[in-house]
């Protein structure tokens, strides 16, 4: 029986391999079950994206379709485009998440978060400022590439600094659900030892995939260090994180560079800016 289960496992990951190599037909198929769109959602549903949810649930297409359609149904209620920097400026006075003025050695988005300098309490709001820091990492991505970096530094780090469990489990589910493949690798730099016991709980909240994805680094590990230096160039790479730049978050500059950004993602989502204090109005795509 171990013979024919091996034969079969072998068969499936050939299967794979030739979606990957040839996505074109199961995209289409996607597309298909996933009816007519329109608005944002059309916008949404491109190539590539369809490509990720088909990744995320092993090319099975109706896993695909059933996570796409939730992500939908999410979108449409929790509104990430429509997030702009003053309403979460806020969360980010301590710079304990932000986008990195450097990227990895591939190009990718870099997000630096720093779970010691957390400043607020609220969950809903700190959820809110990380879902546009990503949706925001997306549109920094360069053409080609589909997938962002996170880089965590334990500076500072204490239970009482700690996210909750629920803030973490909230953000897990959000990241794994609705940003498919959009992660490529979290860096966890140097965690204190009791970050273990919290490590121990989240763990089981993370999909196979996710999980693979963690890569815990320590600075006086040779292998940690081999880690770093071939995903990113030394000279750029924050001391913090082993490297020779200086880090340094400068909240207003940061704001700036946001504020210029939503007036992209207005842009790409066909959307007026909001000005003098009234709402966007929405344009949707034909």
């Amino acid at each position: 029986m171990s013979i024919f289960r091996h034969r079969g496992s072998r068969g499936q990951q050939h299967e794979q391999e030739d979606h990957e190599l040839h996505p074109e037909s199961k995209i289409n198929e996607l597309r298909s079950a996933l009816g007519p769109l329109s608005g944002r959602s059309l916008q949404f549903c491109t190539d590539a994206c369809l490509k990720r949810y088909l990744e995320a649930r092993n090319w099975n297409v109706e896993k695909a379709k059933k996570m796409l359609e939730e992500t939908l149904s999410w979108r449409s209620t929790y509104k990430p485009e429509d997030i702009r920097w003053p309403e979460i400026a806020v969360e980010g006075e301590t710079g304990k998440v932000f986008r990195s003025n450097f990227r990895d050695r591939i190009g990718r988005t870099v997000l630096i978060m720093r779970p010691g300098l957390q400043n607020t309490t609220g969950m809903d709001n700190q959820i809110k400022h990380l879902v546009y820091l990503i949706e925001n990492a997306i549109l920094n991505l360069p053409e080609g590439q589909e997938e962002m970096v996170w880089m965590i530094d334990f500076t500072g780090w204490s239970f009482s600094t700690n996210v909750p469990v629920k803030t973490a489990r909230e953000t897990i589910s959000i990241l794994q659900n609705h940003y498919p493949q959009r992660l490529a690798v979290a860096f966890l730099y140097s965690p204190p030892r009791i970050f273990e016991a919290f490590w121990k709980i989240v763990k089981y909240f993370l999909d196979p995939k996710t999980f693979q994805k963690v890569k815990f680094v320590y600075p006086k590990k040779k292998e940690s260090v081999e880690i770093m230096q071939s995903c990113f160039d030394v000279d750029n790479l924050p001391t913090e994180f082993g490297g020779k730049a200086t880090m340094k978050y400068d909240h207003e500059e940061f704001s700036r560079l946001m504020v210029l950004d939503d007036v992209k993602t207005a842009k790409y989502w066909g959307l007026d800016q909001k000005t003098n204090g009234n709402a966007a109005q929405e344009t949707e795509p034909c």
